[in-house]
């Protein structure tokens, strides 16, 4: 997983950059993972930060998505608003791709080696798991459906020897890593126990403040993780 921070010139410059190694050395016939993928560049979502608005990311996400399907011959899915003022979700796409869901831009077909790719335009989401040990993969995928809801995108993985729920927060300021996990360990009723927990990127300090700081370690966070930390790092200040 990367994150990119930037002016939006700089910005789709980088993303092209990115997306075009990754084309150029990774083959999805090849790959191994559990996690459902559709791509070598599986998920490329641009999330307006302090001022920038939406209506930006839409134009970014417009432009890279002609650009692969042009330069790239990789189909590309939209989601997040659509031109005609609908919404569309990452899972949806996952569901329908090419299935009763046509690409918006590209081949009809997924490229031989790149697959596909959903490029979206969305608000800060935070990826986030929970490590479980002693739990088989049935239990794991029913604690996933327990602590789902509209804020909270969960699945239920069996990674190496442990399982995990795997987690997006949609709204991690209101439904955050500390309500999930315990919800989860309410789930578990002492038929297993958490390994760890593990942030996944980058988060925003918004959710940290709500967050006791006394379970920050316990949740894998931490203020120099956090989206506005990498930016100030790079020298770029969000606003």
């Amino acid at each position: 997983m990367f994150t990119l921070l930037g002016e939006p010139a700089e910005l789709e410059d980088d993303v092209r950059a990115l997306v075009r190694g990754a084309v150029d050395h990774l083959d999805l016939r090849i790959h191994q993972g559990v996690h459902p993928r559709f791509g070598v560049v599986d998920v490329l979502p641009f999330v307006p930060l302090g001022s920038t608005t939406m209506t930006l990311a839409v134009e970014l996400r417009e432009r890279i998505s002609a650009w692969m399907a042009a330069e790239l011959a990789i189909p590309t899915f939209r989601y997040g608003p659509l031109p005609d003022g609908s919404l569309r979700s990452l899972p949806e796409v996952r569901r329908d791709a090419f299935n009763i869901l046509s690409p918006d831009a590209g081949p009809q077909v997924p490229h031989t080696t790149a697959g596909a790719t959903a490029v979206g335009a969305r608000d800060v989401l935070v990826a986030w798991n929970i490590w479980l040990d002693g739990v088989d993969l049935e239990a794991t995928r029913r604690i996933a459906s327990m602590v789902r809801s509209s804020e909270v995108r969960t699945l239920g993985l069996a990674v190496g020897n442990a399982t995990q729920v795997s987690c997006n927060l949609v709204a991690p300021d209101r439904s955050t890593p500390a309500e999930v996990l315990d919800a989860v360990m309410r789930a578990l009723a002492g038929t297993g126990t958490v390994r760890r927990c593990e942030l996944v990127g980058l988060a925003p300090t918004s959710m940290l403040k709500v967050v006791p700081t006394s379970r920050w370690d316990e949740l894998d966070l931490a203020p120099e993780r956090t989206i506005e930390a990498a930016a100030q790092g790079r020298g770029l200040t969000i606003r």
